[in-house]
């Protein structure tokens, strides 16, 4: 049966609820704002008209438009009269009993034709809709803070949901102008799925002690052009809320190793380490922005340099930008004895690339060829590398101007080894088939920010250079939360993109179609 929405009702009207009711209602919806703590609907109401009112003063939109959008609201003090919604949209607390008991209050109220919506993050939608007489019309609808910018939302089928009412629900957010992505029911969805890597593999290189909490964020900010590095985006969004949130993705996917959180997060959420919110933070602000320290760059000569690469052109760039910055270039298949030796290997720590270079570690270390080298820089030192050395190779890397991060010895650097778990956790994610390929990349580009969607980042740097780095960072650490995922291994031996989806059987498993005799 197909759905005609005109009429929204909204449950909860906290800054998710009144945003989703700003949207309704800026296209033309009748939205009647209820919630059941005395005066918080009026409350949000009342924000959500001078809210309309300053964005017209702005001239986002004219008077008249924001008019209209406010009189398309209408605040409710009973549950009772959201009869005749033919959509109702739960906002409320992210707990599981709170939302199945809305649902089932709003089942005496509602008609059967009725959907109903939640707006959950993290919760199963089919745990949800357990317990209500009709389930085929539940479905989640996640948007994202704050609504009117996010234009992206999360359509999640559960495992009763009718086909009808998720397309009712896409046809309704693509005509607010949102990208609607279409999700299965899984932890976390798509977006909060996908950016459990970055943040919790910033937090195992910080308990290795790779580097720096700035300099985890310096290097993939500069390096690799994200808006924030995994610890101002804590900050931002709040160690308590995304601590929980890796938790509960780690704990729902019955212990995988790929979403490991860290004690570090822990720990600091036990000892009322928020962010920003509560001024306990990462960094220290100014004016709303992280107060960074400039990094000293040492004074110090240059030796020749002989310089390995695991791959042809990185050889041809490195030595190119080495003998660009002033420093001879020794060309033989051995350093001598006093050279500085600059390996660029993928996967491995530079204690392994020493060994396998057959160089001095005391004169050794490594620059990440992954990042684009006009941009940044990052060099690991193996725990053997003298200082002489160590302040040589950052000296002469930074002295164009150019940022150079120095960190300890790891496998992947801080760069290939983040890179390479989003791709892979992106590739995890289509292969459990919980999105498609495009709504995926859509969701992580919209919804996080990132340069790009993971499948998309990963053709880009090469399938088969991430799938390398991800083989040799489990061979080295044996830990299996860089194990490949199929998805990244099959493409890579085939040399196809990471966008190219799965064949369809659908022609094969319709039994009217085949014969078993």
């Amino acid at each position: 049966m197909p759905y005609k929405i005109e009429r929204l009702g909204v449950v909860g009207t906290g800054v998710m609820g009144a945003g989703i009711a700003q949207v309704a209602a800026q296209h033309g919806l009748a939205v009647k704002l209820y919630d059941a703590r005395p005066g918080a609907a009026q409350a949000a109401f009342t924000g959500l008209e001078n809210i309309l009112n300053k964005l017209a003063s702005k001239g986002k939109f004219s008077q008249a438009e924001a008019d209209a959008a406010v009189s398309n609201l209408e605040v409710v003090d009973d549950i009772a009269e959201l009869a005749d919604a033919q959509l109702v949209i739960e906002a409320i607390i992210e707990e599981l009993d709170a939302k199945r008991a809305v649902f089932e209050q709003l089942e005496t109220v509602v008609d059967e034709q009725c959907i109903l919506a939640s707006n959950t993050s993290s919760l199963s939608v089919t745990a949800i809709a357990r317990g209500c007489k009709h389930p085929g019309r539940i479905a989640g609808l996640h948007f994202f803070n704050p609504v009117p910018l996010m234009k992206v939302v999360e359509v999640i089928g559960g495992l009763e949901t009718d086909a009808a009412v998720f397309d009712a629900l896409v046809t309704l957010t693509e005509g607010f102008s949102y990208r609607a992505l279409a999700a299965k029911d899984s932890p976390g969805f798509i977006i909060n799925h996908a950016g459990r890597a970055l943040t919790t593999e910033g937090f195992q290189i910080l308990g290795e002690q790779v580097a720096a909490v700035a300099d985890v964020d310096r290097v993939l900010r500069e390096g690799m052009g994200f808006r924030m590095g995994p610890f101002e985006l804590a900050d931002l969004t709040g160690l308590d809320v995304s601590q929980h949130v890796m938790e509960s993705v780690f704990e729902q996917f019955y212990y995988d190793p790929r979403y490991r959180p860290s004690p570090i997060g822990k720990l600091r959420v036990e000892g009322g380490y928020f962010g920003r919110k509560n001024g306990r933070s990462f960094y220290a602000y100014q004016e709303g922005k992280p107060v960074r320290h400039q990094q000293l760059v040492p004074k110090a000569s240059t030796p020749s340099v002989w310089i390995k690469a695991d791959q042809e052109d990185d050889q041809q760039a490195i030595t190119a930008l080495v003998t660009a910055l002033g420093a001879s270039v020794e060309q033989g298949d051995s350093p001598s004895a006093d050279a500085l030796c600059l390996l660029a290997p993928y996967g491995v720590d530079a204690t392994t690339a020493a060994l396998e270079a057959n160089t001095n570690p005391a004169h050794t270390l490594c620059i990440d060829p992954l990042i684009d080298l006009e941009r940044h820089r990052c060099l690991i030192q193996t725990p053997a590398t003298e200082a002489d050395y160590r302040d040589a190779a950052h000296a002469l890397l930074a002295s164009d101007g150019t940022g150079v991060t120095l960190i300890n010895d790891s496998v992947g650097f801080i760069a290939q080894r983040t890179l390479a778990t989003i791709v892979n956790t992106g590739c995890d994610i289509v292969q459990r088939a919980i999105t498609s390929p495009a709504d995926l990349d859509d969701g992580v580009r919209l919804g996080l920010g990132y340069p790009f969607g993971p499948l998309a980042w990963g053709d880009q740097l090469g399938p088969q250079r991430l799938l390398s780095i991800l083989e040799r960072m489990t061979a080295i650490t044996q830990d299996p939360r860089y194990r490949p995922s199929p998805w990244l291994r099959r493409r890579a031996a085939l040399g196809l993109s990471l966008v190219t989806p799965e064949p369809s059987l659908s022609q094969y498993n319709n039994t009217e179609a085949h014969s078993h005799e």
